[in-house]
């Protein structure tokens, strides 16, 4: 079943091809939109919602693999089915290797196009979900001074108040109230909630 607030970005230089796809989900109540070539759709596309992209793997300029490339160093990290009239075992290994839903050959299987849709917009869900969680990670962090910071990480490394206390050139009862400020500010109620938080803003 596909959201109703999911997109998806038909990119391919074929336009007759692009147009008879768009109908297709179209008609099947997908939200889609199409681009003629990869730069086009790096920069105009935006997705509020989960989104996927389905991409020719051969485009004059900026080929599929190339586009799928440049997702994968932005910020976007969009979903990639990719679809081709060649096939090529080669370029596919490639593509899935680089994380790509599927690869697809034309004339497409309708079923096992909207089946690898919905995969590609699952897995986009679940991605903009984790950035969620994390850029909530860095908010909580971000309250914290530079001392409480401090006592996090080495509380979070697994040190005791005493440990901590040496390291800092603190007393005990200091780092003891800088640990119930942190685990206040932080919203968390245990050293592996503290731990989980912590290492979840690195990513």
């Amino acid at each position: 079943m596909i959201p109703s607030d999911a997109k998806v970005f038909v990119i391919d230089d074929d336009q007759a091809f692009a147009a008879s796809l768009a109908r297709l989900l179209a008609s099947a109540g997908v939200s889609v939109e199409t681009f003629g070539s990869a730069r086009e759709f790096l920069a105009r596309a935006v997705a509020e919602g989960p989104a996927c992209a389905v991409v020719d793997l051969r485009m004059p300029e900026v080929g599929g693999l190339e586009l799928q490339d440049e997702l994968g160093r932005s910020a976007r990290k969009l979903p990639v089915i990719f679809v081709s009239g060649a096939g090529e075992i080669s370029e596919s290994v490639k593509a899935m290797r680089k994380g790509a839903i599927d690869f697809l050959t034309k004339p497409l299987d309708e079923a096992h196009l909207f089946e690898a849709i919905e995969r590609g917009l699952a897995s986009d869900r679940r991605e903009r979900e984790e950035r969620a969680r994390r850029a909530d990670a860095r908010q909580r962090l971000a309250r914290l001074t530079r001392r409480e910071t401090q006592v996090c990480h080495l509380v979070a490394q697994g040190l005791l108040n005493k440990q901590v206390a040496a390291e800092l050139g603190l007393s005990e009862p200091t780092v003891k109230a800088h640990r119930q400020q942190v685990m206040a500010k932080l919203q968390v109620d245990s050293v592996a909630a503290l731990v989980r938080l912590v290492d979840l803003a690195k990513d």
